[in-house]
């Protein structure tokens, strides 16, 4: 079994340590001579790295570090290219001013390496200076390899002025690859987003995003061809550590970090949690872990988006290139930094392309469940999961009382100037919190007799669920107190329409225990009930 190379974005330390390298050289070496300039949009830890680190090898002809891989014998080793490699990833960039000295220092590190003196001060100048000098000295074209482009931005949206100065920066330096187009033998960008109107990209007219097209899914994270062929013996002893068949193995580690597509087709797991995975053999959130979502739990709930968790997303075309820092589009936000994916792409009668977005996965799902009802509830994560097992398995149970205590509990830490005002805000949050006890939940259920508010699956089991909500004074039509109405009077009316309108027909027959809840909200007193079908 070979060492598995988490956290490694060296190509050369990868080979050199004999670590597990899964081989994107043939769909590398198709990207390299399809044309000059290029980007990629894919989340954080997803390879890109790794990927940039790749190419700079092919174009210095290390042909030794290729042995065995499919560009070996599909190269010319014989040509190399000077290569300026940029990695924003590395670079300090709290400031503008720290940005610029952390660029004039990697552009100095590059001339030394290659005996060349910069003769300028301005960093946009030093950039052309030293791609001209390069190409001057080396007789080749350059390659530019810039890797998290975006960063310095990404990392300051929540000082949108300072964001702004950075933008300018790397707009003049970026324009500086349109002049020197001559000299240039292959331009690469990699990042998370794509931005818009702001102009960072008005210099490089040539530029090709790839992020989207079918050729290029798999340049980027694992297949499953490619995990079942490379992860082998991983994934036997995953088996039997865990005494099942290899195929159940599999079908659980797909079911958790599979999913990711650019393309509606190709899907890929994620690297970083595969890695990490089958080094631990525990599955939980590995990749999501790794970062910091509370931007994107901030996000989302300042636009009360929890139904974007929970229900497909249509999206066209032309709103995956609209990402600006004045405005920022949660949905596109989700997608750019990896927590919604591509599950299907449609076209319209006019040909336009509506792209379906969704969570790739468990991990992402369960992670991002918890982290948005905790911010919603004020609460830490860690008080969310004490009653998550013990909920799912009232439930289960049918044990209305404890999981209404529960229920009682759960909102009760919620921050009254937080509370909503209408039925959306508890509907939604019973959702995410249900959602999150690993049930299989189907809001708004459309049935021949009405809409379900919400059905949950467990295997064997199914929940029918009606939620009632009233506020705790109704005013009537002079606008005087009207008597509030009762939890008891809320679930009498939730349970007799879900029998009324039958709604379990939809599920009769599947061979399968089907419950009927009710849940009630009135004003802060909150009640549910539970009737098993029989």
């Amino acid at each position: 079994m070979q060492k598995l190379p988490i956290g490694i974005q060296s190509f050369v330390k990868l080979r050199n340590d004999d670590c597990l390298y899964v081989d994107k050289t043939e769909v590398i070496h198709r990207l390299i001579t399809s044309g000059t300039t290029f980007f990629l949009s894919r989340p954080r830890r997803f390879g890109k790295s790794l990927l940039v680190s790749t190419m700079e090898e092919i174009f210095k002809g290390k042909k030794s570090l290729f042995r065995g891989l499919w560009i070996e014998d599909n190269w010319d080793w014989t040509t190399t290219c000077p290569v300026i490699r940029l990695d924003f990833g590395g670079m300090a960039l709290h400031t503008p001013e720290a940005l610029v000295r952390s660029l004039k220092a990697s552009l100095k590190e590059i001339a030394q390496a290659n005996e060349i003196v910069l003769e300028t001060e301005d960093v946009a100048h030093q950039f052309r200076e030293l791609i001209h000098k390069l190409h001057q000295s080396k007789k080749q074209q350059v390659v530019v390899l810039i890797d998290e482009y975006d960063k310095p931005i990404i990392d300051n949206l929540t000082d949108l002025e300072k964001a702004d100065k950075i933008r300018a920066i790397l707009h003049a330096f970026y324009q500086v690859m349109k002049a020197a187009d001559e000299h240039l033998r292959f331009v690469f960008l990699t990042g998370v987003s794509k931005f818009s109107k702001v102009s960072i990209f008005s210099g490089l007219n040539n530029l090709i995003d790839i992020t989207l097209e079918a050729q290029f899914a798999a340049i980027c994270g694992y297949t499953q061809a490619e995990l079942e062929s490379c992860f082998d013996p991983y994934i036997a002893e995953l088996a039997q550590k865990h005494e099942c068949s290899k195929q159940e193995a599999i079908e659980k580690i797909k079911y958790w970090y599979d999913g990711y597509s650019w393309d509606g087709e190709t899907f890929v797991y994620n690297s970083f949690s595969t890695l990490m995975f089958f080094r631990q053999q525990v599955f939980k959130d590995h990749w999501f872990a790794t970062g910091s979502p509370t931007f994107i739990v901030n996000i989302l709930k300042e636009h009360n988006d929890i139904q974007a968790l929970l229900e497909p997303i249509p999206m066209q075309a032309e709103r995956f290139d609209s990402f600006d820092i004045q405005t920022i589009n949660p949905r596109i936000l989700m997608f750019q930094t990896g927590y919604l994916t591509i599950k299907k792409i449609q076209k319209n009668a006019f040909g336009e392309l509506r792209y379906i977005l969704g969570l790739p996965n468990e991990e992402v799902n369960r992670a991002l469940t918890a982290h948005l009802f905790a911010a919603h509830a004020a609460i830490d994560v860690a008080d969310v999961d004490t009653t998550r097992s013990d909920m799912m398995e009232q439930l289960l149970d049918g044990d209305p009382k404890s999981f209404e205590r529960n229920l009682q509990a759960m909102f009760a830490r919620i921050p009254n100037q937080l509370w909503g005002k209408d039925e959306k805000y508890y509907h939604s949050m019973l959702l995410l919190w249900l959602n999150m006890l690993n049930f299989k939940v189907d809001a708004e259920v459309n049935t021949d007799k009405g809409r379900i508010d919400a059905v949950w699956t467990w295997n064997e089991r199914v929940v029918i669920a009606e939620i009632k909500y009233a506020a705790a004074n109704n005013d009537d039509n002079d606008g005087n107190k009207a008597r509030p109405v009762s939890t008891n009077a809320l679930l009498n009316t939730a349970l007799k329409q879900i029998r009324k309108r039958r709604y379990y027909e939809r599920y009769a027959g599947e061979n399968k225990r089907i419950a009927l809840l009710g849940v009630a909200f009135a004003g802060k007193e909150i009640a549910c009930r539970m009737e098993e079908l029989s």
